[in-house]
């Protein structure tokens, strides 16, 4: 759903129900840092931060970002460190403790799981996130857009406080190996007691992926979130050789289609995703052998979601009359994965917004790792000025139609980029194709109208 929408509130207000409450780990650290700069409203982060197990952590963040009574209109915020393969022990902790942070506040005040959702693309900040995840006694680790082979390994490795790396793909690296890790140790003292180790469900969209994962005891995860293409944000695109229809969005065929039943004979759960958020959904994936189901844009649109509210309502109304246009972008995203994009007017959606903003990449999540031509590693994304990304080797038509995700998605829930000069960062907005379920849900709906909707309960 985007960085910050499926925040610590929302994810509680799910777990509450006693279903699986997720908490979106993009980017945590640069929310957590500008959250503080705006004053920390509620004190809820200064609260997390106070139960963090080194206090000096703690207290470093809290000195470089925490802003009584928030900066200036206009202010501009104080920069977090740019993800890198070189070790940057400012960015391990601010990464840890924001993960941390963002789990206990979603875990307080019941007994229902919680788990953490990350991209496999975001490699370079993945040890330290999910360490921060761990922590904090996170109970599920869901990670897709990629191949999450390395993972289990990972969570095996900080459960036992022993250091661990992945491997960082890094382009025209060829057999050369480069790897980002984190070792607990470095970070604080043998725990009395190692941080549990959460379930791993790997985020696929074909079941050949699926049984890839599950061949192996080093690779395999605890289960499945089979998605399809109308869920929101990123997804895979289609097998073969790739078409466009009419209205330039893919086309997906039968060889897009993930086997349920080839799923469920891996013996392990798995759950639907994209256009399963109903009753009839749910009753659909049981009957396919599914657990259960993930559910997304209905949560992004109700009252704890994380995005701005004004942006949430605007969106909610267009859904609800009909209105709005979800395009599955093929262009959008400068992963190369096709991105779903809502259109409202004044966002990145609409061509004005697009072509006003300058291209410039200053958070860098979805930066490519490159080898220079003398050896070094240096960094592009085909969303920053195009001058400098064919500097670096990459090609001008690659560069075409790409957005910001990163600041997009970051202004979509009020955490946008803002000069003393007026200039605020316009926002992106994601959402799935499949917005039927807003028919069964009252207006201004909250996380348990939802549960009770597709669960045909009453509202706790």
């Amino acid at each position: 759903m985007g960085v910050g929408v499926s925040g610590w509130r929302l994810a509680r207000a799910v777990a509450m129900t006693g279903q699986l409450g997720v908490v979106s780990g993009t980017a945590l650290d640069v929310t957590l840092a500008r959250r503080l700069q705006h004053g920390d409203p509620g004190g809820h982060l200064r609260h997390a931060l106070s139960r963090f197990p080194v206090p000096a952590i703690a207290e470093r963040v809290l000195d470089r970002y925490f802003v009584p009574g928030g900066i200036a209109p206009g202010e501009p915020y104080r920069p977090v460190p740019r993800l890198g393969l070189r070790p940057s022990e400012a960015r391990d902790e601010l990464t840890v403790a924001a993960n941390f942070a963002e789990v206990f506040l979603a875990r307080q005040g019941h007994d229902g799981p919680i788990g953490v959702n990350y991209l496999e693309k975001i490699q370079l900040a993945t040890p330290a996130a999910v360490y921060g995840a761990m922590l904090a006694g996170v109970d599920y680790v869901l990670m897709g857009a990629g191949i999450p082979a390395e993972i289990p390994r990972l969570l095996n490795a900080f459960a036992a406080h022993r250091p661990a790396e992945i491997t960082v793909a890094v382009a025209g690296a060829g057999d050369a190996r480069h790897t980002v890790g984190l070792d607990p140790a470095a970070l604080m003292p043998r725990p009395t007691v190692p941080p549990p180790r959460p379930k791993l469900l790997a985020v696929v969209s074909s079941h050949v992926l699926a049984a890839y994962l599950a061949r192996s005891p080093e690779t395999r995860p605890d289960g499945f979130v089979l998605e399809t293409p109308v869920a929101g944000g990123h997804s895979a695109p289609p097998r073969g050789r790739p078409r466009l229809d009419e209205a330039g969005e893919p086309v997906y065929g039968p060889r897009d289609e993930a086997d349920t039943g080839k799923v469920a004979a891996l013996g392990l759960p798995f759950w639907l995703a994209g256009g399963y958020g109903t009753p009839e959904g749910l009753a659909r994936a049981q009957a396919a052998g599914a657990a259960g189901i993930q559910v997304g844009s209905a949560f992004a649109l109700c009252r704890e979601s994380g995005l701005d509210d004004a942006l949430r309502r605007r969106l909610a109304d267009r859904a609800r009359r009909g209105a709005l246009e979800v395009r599955n972008d093929p262009r959008a995203s400068p992963t190369g994965f096709p991105f779903k994009v809502a259109r409202l007017p004044g966002t990145l959606s609409e061509p004005g917004p697009y072509e006003r903003r300058p291209r410039l990449c200053d958070l860098g999540y979805l930066r490519t790792p490159f080898t220079r031509p003398g050896g070094g590693i240096g960094y592009r994304c085909p969303a920053e000025p195009v001058d400098g990304y064919v500097r670096k080797g990459g090609r001008e038509e690659d560069a075409e139609g790409r957005l910001c995700l990163c600041n997009g998605l970051t202004a979509a829930i009020g955490l946008g980029r803002h000069r003393a000069d007026g200039y605020h960062e316009p926002a992106l907005l994601t959402l799935g194709q499949d917005t039927g379920f807003l028919h069964d849900l009252p207006e201004d709906h909250t996380a348990a109208d939802v549960v009770a909707s597709i669960l045909g309960t009453a509202v706790p």
